[in-house]
């Protein structure tokens, strides 16, 4: 069916009576099937898997993925299946905005255990217990949704804001329910089949598979995890100089070819621009300052028992994150407070002005107002209370977190609406900023109370965005209220589950590695630091780089802005490759880059190849990270349980 929708004309000249008014007659189905139990059953094992794609994507590159897009196709596809076996009825198109609901909310819930809490227990070297990160999880979780509710009125009903990743989610669903099932069925299809391949990969990869495959003479069919292995095992049998810069060996300065299949996915989905700018940042670090650093003492290195010079990632991280941080701090804050006239939306009609009704219409099937006002103070509260309880934060300190939540998540709404990116990193070191100012020296209190700030107003973001294929297609808003408290439990099961025998094990000294560099952890801690301990603690050339990479940040944010989208690079991508491993950055480069090659090759959209590949780059890709990422995952827990 095609999706109808307000014209310009109508959003700027109807009220929002009369907004809501046409929403109910031309829009809203009814009582059509909705949250049924399949749907429920489905969204909260759907969503908990990928929640658990983004704890290895989050580790790995720094940031959560949308997983709405990647829930609706898989979905769709099982329950295509079912149907035609005789094992269940029609799946209807708002069953399966539920089932994103739920699965969207589950996959950006775990967003602490990838940032701020995880960096708490790296600064504190001690592990939150499980049930306590659980109980954190789903309050700060629901008080999202408590928050984004009411203003899904004025974002969504009233000013009618794009949120382009939520209205292509919707677009999507659409899509794959209209009649002529060729078009339907390509994405899914896509997704499953570059899902398994990635998968197989991933598997393939596998030290323990590989080591199989040897006892029986078929090493040969392993799939190498870097693609120079081959060059190492023969340099060492004919005694070859091993490649180096400096006298630091290549693979000591992380300079290999990567062949990690999610990370390839997660470039695919970024884009060339971001592709290309991680590699110029990778190359500026890992070719040049690293080696110079390591040549000064400035990074420390070692060597091993036969002579040859030891570094790694984690001491060269220790030294680049100031460039890389100050470069994406200055960077993110001049683009968050250049457009003053985001502010000027974001709080414009909360006071003042004529009041206009809006609940007579549509009452019975948004989430009621006072839900939110009577649970923001219970659930606000009950957050204060563990972050005291829990992490020995002030009361009166986790209080202030509260109002901050609604002025970010107001600020940080036009952001995604407009763009669909959620400056949760931007809103993070400004809450770290405000406590390092009314909590000074207090590292744990900085971390846990910015954490409150920053991840519900960014989950907030999220949601509403995730309201508007709702919206658009005729749901209950109310019902995707539901989802949405659904898909917390079903994040922070699964998450917690995970992540704390096969990512955590007990060691969070150990939690950041070459492997999995956590970059955002890095990011929330350093800060920390230093707005606790001051740059003395640094080496003369880190707070150098600091101060350059934060005067790059400003200067190429100034010409990306200049520009209006035409600048080739992005300062934010720049600083990222500081903080990643450059065989990461070289992995999500090539997925960019593939990408970008194709849609040169097969421009003409009527092709076929451009149907197949183009068109559907972003099923391909969520295919092969949530395959890559769950077999990943899958063996990690495998080496944790059953191999010791």
């Amino acid at each position: 069916m095609a999706i109808q929708h307000l014209s310009e004309e109508q959003i700027r000249t109807m009220t929002v009576e009369e907004k809501d008014r046409w929403w109910l007659e031309n829009v809203y189905q009814g009582n059509v099937p909705q949250m049924t139990i399949r749907v429920v059953v489905s969204g909260f094992i759907i969503g908990g898997l990928l929640s658990i794609t983004n704890l290895y994507v989050g580790a790995k590159a720094g940031w959560s993925l949308g997983v709405a897009i990647t829930a609706v196709i898989a979905a769709f596809l099982m329950f295509k299946v079912l149907s035609r076996i005789g094992l269940g009825a029609n799946y209807h198109v708002l069953e399966s905005n539920i089932l994103q609901s739920i699965a969207c909310s589950a996959g950006y819930m775990n967003g602490p255990l990838i940032a701020s809490m995880a960096a708490y227990m790296v600064v504190t070297n001690t592990v939150i217990p499980w049930w306590q990160m659980i109980m954190w999880l789903i309050g700060l979780a629901i008080l999202g949704v408590l928050f984004a509710f009411p203003l899904k009125r004025r974002f969504i009903n009233d000013e009618q804001l794009p949120f382009p990743e939520g209205r292509a989610c919707g677009v999507v669903m659409d899509t794959l329910h209209e009649e002529d099932s060729s078009k339907s069925v390509l994405p899914a299809k896509l997704l499953v089949i570059f899902g398994v391949i990635a998968g197989l990969l991933k598997f393939g990869q596998w030290h323990v598979w590989h080591t199989l495959l040897g006892k029986v003479k078929l090493g040969f069919l392993g799939v190498p995890e870097f693609l120079d292995e081959w060059y190492y095992r023969l340099a060492e049998k004919a005694g070859w100089a091993v490649p180096n810069i400096m006298g630091t060996p290549l693979k000591e300065l992380t300079i290999r070819p990567d062949l990690d299949i999610a990370m390839i996915g997660a470039g695919g989905l970024m884009g060339i621009r971001t592709g290309v700018s991680l590699m110029i940042g990778a190359v500026v670090n890992y070719f040049l300052l690293a080696p110079i650093m390591i040549g000064r003492g400035d990074i420390v290195s070692g060597t091993s028992d036969a002579g040859v010079v030891t570094v790694g990632f984690t001491a060269i991280a220790k030294w680049s994150l100031w460039c890389g941080v100050a470069m994406m701090t200055t960077a993110s804050l001049l683009a968050f407070f250049a457009k003053p006239q985001m502010f000027v939306r974001a709080f414009k009609g909360l006071t003042g002005g004529k009041k206009k009704k809006t609940e007579d219409s549509i009452k019975h099937i948004e989430l009621p107002l006072w839900v939110s006002l009577l649970g923001i103070p219970i659930v606000g509260v009950y957050v204060v209370w563990m972050a005291h309880d829990f992490f020995g934060v002030a009361y009166w300190l986790g209080a202030i977190a509260i109002p901050m939540v609604f002025i970010f998540t107001l600020i940080g709404v036009n952001s995604t609406a407009l763009t669909s990116i959620t400056p949760t990193g931007a809103l993070g070191k400004i809450t770290q900023l405000v406590y390092g100012a009314i909590a000074p020296g207090n590292i744990t209190t900085n971390i846990a109370t910015a954490g409150i700030s920053a991840e519900v107003a960014g989950s907030a973001s999220n949601l509403i965005q995730n309201i508007k294929p709702g919206y658009m297609l005729g749901a209950k808003p109310r019902l995707q209220a539901i989802g949405h408290v659904i898909g917390a439990f079903s994040g922070a099961i699964f998450s917690v589950a995970v992540f704390y025998p096969v990512f955590l094990k007990g060691n969070p000294g150990g939690l950041i590695t070459e492997q999995y560099p956590y970059p955002a952890v890095t990011v929330w801690k350093a800060v920390a630091e230093i707005l606790t301990k001051g740059l003395s603690e640094l080496p003369t050339t880190a707070v150098s780089a600091a101060v350059i990479g934060a005067v790059l940040g400003v200067m190429l944010e100034v010409i990306r802005m200049a520009a209006k989208g035409k600048f080739p690079f992005t300062p934010v991508g720049i600083g990222l490759a500081f903080i990643i491993p450059f065989q990461i950055c070289l992995a999500m480069f090539m997925g960019s880059f593939a990408f970008w090659v194709c849609s040169k090759i097969w421009p003409k959209k009527d092709s076929r190849m451009n149907e197949v590949v183009v068109q559907n780059q972003e099923p391909i890709c969520a295919g092969i990270i949530a395959g890559a990422a769950l077999i990943g995952v899958g063996v990690m827990a495998i080496e944790v349980f059953l191999i010791r």
